[in-house]
């Protein structure tokens, strides 16, 4: 769910299924601050793969291959914050595949 868009940044509430994720992907020109809300979140960043839980987050830089999933058995919840001088939705780079 969208929740707010102005200069140079634009935060969202994300909703994953659990054993679903996101496509593998990367910006050109928006970096993402993912902060999760409830349950946990598996990270994949460049060539490493961590957990993050409730009440902790992961900064995912420009150019940096990244994809979330949600390992558990309840519904992931995150809230992201895009931040760039361009925060199109065309500015995804879909990867085939998911790690």
């Amino acid at each position: 769910a969208f929740l707010y868009e102005g200069d140079g940044v634009k935060i969202k509430r994300i909703r994953v299924l659990p054993g679903k994720s996101l496509s593998l992907q990367y910006h050109h020109h928006r970096s993402e601050h993912w902060i999760v809300v409830k349950g946990t979140a598996r990270v994949v960043q460049e060539d490493r793969e961590f957990f993050i839980h409730e009440g902790q987050s992961a900064f995912i830089g420009k150019h940096q291959l990244h994809c979330l999933s949600n390992p558990g058995k309840l519904p992931l919840e995150i809230i992201e914050v895009q931040n760039g001088p361009y925060l199109g939705e065309d500015d995804i780079v879909r990867i085939d595949g998911r790690p």
